[in-house]
């Protein structure tokens, strides 16, 4: 029971990863101490999709499955078992990534133009 909650917080917690990744940098144009976070996170989801790094969230959710009694993952870990076929279809997938890249600079180039924007006007 204890290590099912385990897995379920991770699969939790990597939703919440993917949409800030996705659309944290909005929230920046609100709170722009973000941004370094937003920063960092966003590196780290491309360093798992360009590097091939191992996400600690999928082995922390595959070590309780195990634990639990569960299976593992898929080999594509979390994004293939709950994201692609049911978001989107898996042969869209580049065109997703393409995607939430072009949400995350423009949400970037955003914050910089409203930057740039306030300190014009400010007498």
């Amino acid at each position: 029971m204890v290590y099912r909650l385990l897995a379920d917080a991770a699969m939790t917690a990597h939703f919440g990863f993917l949409a800030y990744v996705t659309v944290g940098g909005f929230l920046t144009w609100r709170w722009p101490r973000l941004f370094w976070p937003h920063l960092a996170a966003a590196a780290w989801a491309l360093g798992i999709v360009l590097v091939g790094w191992d996400c600690p969230l999928t082995r922390l959710e595959n070590w309780a499955r195990a634990r639990g009694g569960e299976a593992a993952l898929p080999p594509g870990g979390f994004i293939d078992h709950y994201i692609e076929g049911v978001v989107y279809p898996r042969r869209h997938a580049a065109a997703a990534q393409l995607a939430v890249g072009v949400l995350v600079v423009g949400s970037w180039a955003g914050l910089a133009w409203r930057r740039r924007r306030a300190t014009r006007t400010r007498p």
